[in-house]
């Protein structure tokens, strides 16, 4: 798996054909994709042109997807992921995430997919519904998977290491990959390093912090780390970015990142981490800016959808 990858959450599908073009024109190989971000079929479509001008063949490319909250039940997984392969044109995934540990009420595709959180929008007081899928149903499911030949991995997102442990007490097919939300200010040491014992390879989503979270009123700029006085530091030593100087700590640590970008320009330069190699002391400058700070969190956001459903402690 590719040390950084395109994140494709809020790229609007008007711009997610030309933006995912683009990213493997420039040399990104791992586009990290979602049911839930309601751009497969654009994400698929950029694809498909990039192979079709020669840019890329399929057995180059790292493509993951994931399982949405109302599929959890066994007899939806499989449908779910073959919903996904058909709108990103592909025959199968590197990888395929269970999203969050919360399943909700099954939404037919028919009735609105993506079906996203809230189960009937058109109701009086619109909410979410939860249901009770064990995660090892879910799991089992997710692992028949890797038989048919849909996904070539499986893993989890937003899950911590008390859920890797209950996975692994009865996954026969252990998970590849975790993917959490981790920058400077949310570093999750402890996870990290129990994955890495477990043989599980991290993921960051987020990798730039606050960036993704203040359009939707869920943080500030001011929460930014990019801007934070020693970040902009250790970049002017560099001759980089702040956002260079955040994902190359991210892929010292051991981990993958999604950055997210539609300018040209930044997808380059997110990619282009070679020439910043962080000292034992920069390392340390930086793990010293952890704040525990989450920006995505069920536990927060989900109350105004008529759930109270944290999922972290």
């Amino acid at each position: 798996m590719p040390a950084v990858g395109l994140g494709t959450w809020k790229i609007p599908r008007e711009a997610c054909r030309a933006t995912v073009l683009e990213a493997i024109r420039t040399g990104y190989r791992h586009i990290d994709c979602a049911c839930d971000y309601g751009n497969e079929v654009e994400v698929g479509e950029g694809i498909a042109e990039a192979i079709t001008l020669g840019l890329v063949t399929r057995a180059e490319l790292w493509v993951t997807s994931k399982l949405w909250n109302t599929y959890h039940a066994a007899e939806h997984v499989e449908a779910a992921a073959r919903r996904s392969l058909a709108d990103l044109q592909l025959e199968y995934l590197d990888l395929y995430l269970v999203h969050f540990p919360i399943a909700l009420k099954f939404v037919p595709f028919e009735t609105r997919y993506p079906p996203e959180w809230v189960h009937d929008p058109a109701a009086p007081e619109p909410k979410m519904e939860l249901t009770s899928v064990p995660m090892s149903v879910t799991w089992a499911a997710m692992e028949c998977l890797v038989r048919a030949g849909l996904t070539s991995h499986i893993g989890v997102c937003n899950v911590g290491t008390a859920g890797l442990r209950d996975i692994l007490s009865y996954a026969e097919l252990k998970p590849a990959v975790l993917q959490v939300e981790l920058h400077p200010f949310n570093q999750q040491p402890q996870l990290v390093r129990f994955a890495a014992e477990q043989g599980i390879a991290v993921t960051g989503f987020s990798p730039l912090g606050a960036s993704s979270y203040v359009e939707l009123g869920m943080a500030a700029p001011e929460d930014s780390a990019l801007s934070h006085p020693a970040i902009a530091a250790i970049a002017a030593t560099h001759g980089a970015s702040g956002a260079q100087v955040v994902l190359r700590w991210a892929v010292q640590r051991g981990c993958s990142v999604l950055p997210k970008s539609r300018s040209p320009q930044r997808l380059k330069e997110n990619l282009d981490l070679s020439h910043v190699d962080l000292s034992a002391a920069e390392m340390e400058v930086i793990r010293g800016l952890d704040q525990r700070r989450r920006f995505n969190d069920p536990g927060v956001f989900c109350v105004g959808m008529g759930a109270f459903c944290p999922i972290f402690d």
